[in-house]
């Protein structure tokens, strides 16, 4: 039985904007459009076979966390991602006025 999360710590090119990204292992979007990429089933499997982008389309404020969804522009897969702390803050306060899509 596969693990729920695995840590993996890889470094990317935001295939969305072109920023080099440097991950911690927990790095899961770019910092700076927020955009990710479908390539898991669970976190750091890299067991997807869609591989498409994943567009951020809302965020919701749960305590002191942002929780950022995305939701892939290929299959329309959509998950929920909590908010970095080098992430852009004004795009997220963008999406958290934007609401949750679900």
């Amino acid at each position: 039985m596969a693990r729920k999360f695995q840590r993996r710590t890889e470094n990317f090119t935001c295939e969305h904007c072109g920023e080099p990204v440097t991950g911690d292992g927990y790095t899961n979007h770019c910092p700076s459009c927020l955009w990710s990429k479908h390539v898991d089933v669970n976190p750091g499997d890299r067991a997807a076979d869609c591989g498409g982008l994943m567009e951020p389309v809302g965020a919701e404020q749960k305590g002191s966390e942002i929780i950022i969804v995305h939701r892939c522009v290929v299959c329309h897969y959509s998950k929920r991602n909590r908010a970095a702390a080098d992430d852009d803050f004004d795009l997220l306060i963008e999406l958290v006025s934007m609401g949750n899509p679900f």
